[in-house]
């Protein structure tokens, strides 16, 4: 079947609305919530979504202390790379993760609840950069996470 371009609307057609950017970010993070098994399972939660921004939170249970007490540092990049994965796809095209890195700056505390924001940083054709910043209740830092974002084509909510 051969595809074909719309005709470009007529002289008294009303020329078509933009999507909502901030109703596309939501369609497409309750698109991803679905079928996110990962985020559900370690009990994060989306807290808001814009377009190149996400939120999330995760409370540090005993099951995710290390030796030290401490929460262990794959519960903070999981909890970093999942807020990246809702910015990175909130203009409804899908998008992975091309490489990342974290930096930990002080522990996460058993009943700590940690919240994750990430950011758009850098854009440049399919490539993007985000920060993501992990604070405890006291707005302490516990640690600064960096993500290349790849688009990989298609949308999030087909």
């Amino acid at each position: 079947m051969t595809q074909h371009a719309p005709l470009p609307p007529g002289p008294d057609a009303a020329a078509p609305e933009a999507p909502d950017p901030q109703a596309r970010a939501e369609a497409a993070s309750a698109a991803m919530w679905r079928n996110d098994a990962a985020s559900q399972g370690l009990g994060l939660t989306l807290l808001r979504v814009a377009p190149g921004e996400a939120d999330m939170s995760m409370t540090v249970e005993p099951r995710m202390l290390n030796g030290y007490g401490a929460c262990h540092g794959g519960f903070l990049f999981a909890l970093a790379d999942s807020t990246f994965a809702f910015a990175c796809n909130s203009f409804n095209r899908r998008t992975v993760a091309q490489a990342c890195g974290i930096t930990y700056l002080r522990p996460g505390r058993a009943g700590s609840v940690l919240t994750a924001q990430a950011r758009l940083s850098a854009q440049s054709g399919r490539s993007g950069i985000y920060d993501v910043r992990i604070t405890d209740a006291e707005g302490e830092v516990v640690a600064l996470f960096q993500g290349q974002s790849r688009e990989i084509g298609g949308s999030v909510t087909d």
